[in-house]
């Protein structure tokens, strides 16, 4: 059997990220130097420590000096100059009981690839709003129904021999009713009514779902990209609702689907019907007019063929492009999600994935430089994450999958299975924090602080449904999205206790019966959101995991302004009270911490955090007497 190499105990204090307090500008220049910084106990064994670097191709080591002293914790510190795009480094240690070497994936005894290197992206422009904001994601059609009048109708069209019909407000469909062409009339200007809700919550900007004008009810087998759908208000809804955003401070973005067209859609019926039209070409056609590539095998849904020229010029390089129009007044969106963009441009021996991806990002950040761009990813997106694609995705494999492993067993599928691969058993405690380690590690820090970060989305089941309404694990799953790098998603209706509603599923209609709410659940998400948005330290600040236990997870957020520390307990049989070593945090002896529910104070003593019982849930330790706003 395999064993891993045992590493040291000391090993464990050795930390670096690209946060302020170990990189002196972590949004460099070209040209520039950039102080960089390394943590380690005091009392490791270490020599020398190297800073590896690769310039041009070639190997450079370069030594570092000796830092100042700050118990329990040394500093080693360099200086890295900026020269290439991309500055990838590591570290080299000599210390008594050998050479280790430390990259974003953590120490290894082995020579590792350059892929886990620490990375800094050169005149990188990050949408700086983002960092400051936590988003609200809306499926228009079960939000909020402000104009009836615009609801849809069964004579105003047919679709794949159905025809729509909406329902009165979260009354269960028909048995048998189609599931595209159920509607319940939610629309932007519903949205509109409801901002001073969402501006309540604390939530400060807005992910809305399709709004563009096609025949099913999520709007992803898109007619027109040219207006909003009249079902929704039309696009002078989307301007008042623009307005009324601005008014409060507040951002949106909006969903596009470049991946696919509805097969209603004009460009795709004027292929169908003259492969000679310049359209033919947008699509791929096995056979004329019914054998064509479609998404996932879905006949309503055929997929774009991007070695057109003229596509792309329609879709994202044109001057009236559709990426670049909605990002510009009067509807001046604040950025885009793209849907399926892990399948973006590919199609068999076509493999135009990155290629387009940059194309789109060139596009949009010319358009609206301060514009976020993110993708729909839910598998390993960490190639379309170096800086040159999207500045970040719906992160469900390097934060939300997991979490649900690690508090519900493991589950996965495909296209094509009839079942569900699952497990009853949790995830240990090891197998979350490798897994968020190595895809943060694989990403450089800029973009890992852009990351979606999600607990469900409409594609999902709900937080609640997937814990088994336990209330106590949803409290600890969102303060683990509060408190985790990236930036905080919330899917309408969660904060105040919804569930996936058969057949609905995630997508049900959003309850405006205050006494169905959850009232305490909603002031817990109010509470979070707005430590959220105060605290710098959440959204910049550095990150390490401090314990793994077979039932608790702990990690901290640090910087100049000090350590929030999170503390995740999973079991219903509480964790005995009892010390958490955080020395190799470098939190010092003294230090008084606050817990931010129940304001119990304790202080740091030989080493550890004397934590009192933890019961199932979250705690959230603020060092006392430290502004998180530095």
């Amino acid at each position: 059997m395999l064993t891993y190499y045992p590493f040291p105990a000391w090993l464990q204090s050795v930390h670096h990220d690209g946060s302020e307090r170990y990189v002196s500008n972590p949004y460099p220049r070209s040209g520039e130097s950039v102080r960089l910084r390394l943590r380690v106990g005091a009392s490791a064994p270490l020599r020398e420590v190297y800073l590896r670097t690769f310039p041009d191709g070639e190997q450079v080591l370069a030594p570092l000096r000796p830092g100042p002293v700050e118990p329990p914790v040394r500093w080693w510190e360099g200086e890295l100059s900026i020269r290439e795009p991309v500055v990838g480094y590591r570290f080299l240690l000599v210390a008594g009981d050998g050479i280790w070497w430390y990259t974003a994936a953590g120490p290894a005894v082995h020579v590792p690839t350059d892929a886990t290197d620490f990375r800094l992206l050169a005149d990188y422009e990050p949408p700086a709003w983002v960092l400051e904001s936590v988003f609200y994601q809306i499926f228009p059609d079960r939000f909020a129904d402000g104009d009836p009048t615009n609801n849809p109708r069964p004579d105003e069209y047919e679709y794949r021999g159905y025809r729509p019909q909406t329902y009165p407000w979260g009354a269960p469909p028909a048995p048998g009713a189609p599931h595209s062409l159920t509607f319940y009339g939610g629309d932007l200007i519903g949205i509109r009514q409801r901002l001073d809700y969402i501006a309540g919550l604390g939530a400060n900007a807005l992910y809305l779902n399709p709004v563009f004008t096609a025949y099913s009810n999520h709007k992803y087998d898109v007619v027109d990209y040219e207006h909003v759908d009249p079902h929704l208000g039309g696009d002078a809804a989307l301007v008042a609702l623009r307005e009324a955003l601005t008014g409060r401070g507040m951002r949106y973005i909006l969903d596009i689907v470049p991946n696919h067209s509805g097969v209603a859609h004009p460009w795709f019926q004027t292929a169908q019907a003259d492969l000679s039209a310049p359209e033919a070409e947008f699509y791929t056609f096995n056979g004329q007019p019914d054998d064509y590539a479609t998404w996932l095998g879905v006949r309503s849904l055929p997929k774009f063929n991007y070695r057109s020229a003229e596509l792309r010029r329609r879709i994202y390089e044109g001057p009236e492009a559709v990426f670049r129009r909605w990002l510009r007044p009067p509807f001046a969106a604040d950025g885009w999600r793209v849907d399926v963009a892990n399948m973006l441009g590919r199609q068999g021996p076509t493999q135009l994935g990155p290629e387009i991806a940059r194309g789109i990002r060139r596009a949009v950040k010319e358009t609206h430089a301060d514009a976020y761009l993110i993708g729909e990813n839910f598998f390993d997106a960490t190639p379309q994450l170096q800086g040159d694609q999207w500045d970040g995705v719906m992160n469900y494999q390097g934060f939300g999958l997991p979490l649900g492993y690690w508090l519900k067993g493991y589950r996965t599928w495909a296209f094509g299975l009839r079942e569900p691969v699952q497990s009853p058993t949790p995830w240990p405690t090891a197998a979350l924090a490798a897994t968020w380690q190595a895809i943060r590690g694989a990403i450089p820090w800029a973009v890992a602080l852009q990351q979606y970060n999600l607990l469900g989305s409409h594609d999902t089941s709900r937080i609640r449904t997937l814990l088994h309404a336990n209330e106590a694990l949803q409290r600890l799953a969102v303060t683990l999205l509060m408190t985790f790098p990236g930036v905080p998603g919330l899917l309408y209706g969660d904060e105040v206790g919804l569930v996936d509603e058969p057949p609905l599923g995630s997508r049900a209609c959003m309850p405006w019966d205050e006494t169905r709410w959850d009232r305490s659940l909603l002031a817990f998400y109010r509470n979070l959101i707005a430590l959220r948005r105060r605290s710098a330290l959440l959204q910049r600040g550095g990150f390490q995991i401090l314990a793994v236990e077979p039932e608790t997870l702990a990690y901290q957020r640090e910087g100049p302004g000090g350590w929030i520390i999170v503390v995740a307990h999973r079991s219903a049989t509480p964790r005995p009270a009892g010390p958490l070593p955080i020395a190799h945090g470098g939190i010092p002896d003294g230090t008084r911490l606050v817990e931010h529910f129940s304001g119990q104070e304790v202080t740091v003593k030989d080493g550890a955090l004397p934590l009192p019982e933890q019961p199932q849930g979250a705690t959230l330790w603020e060092a006392q007497g430290v502004d998180s706003r530095c």
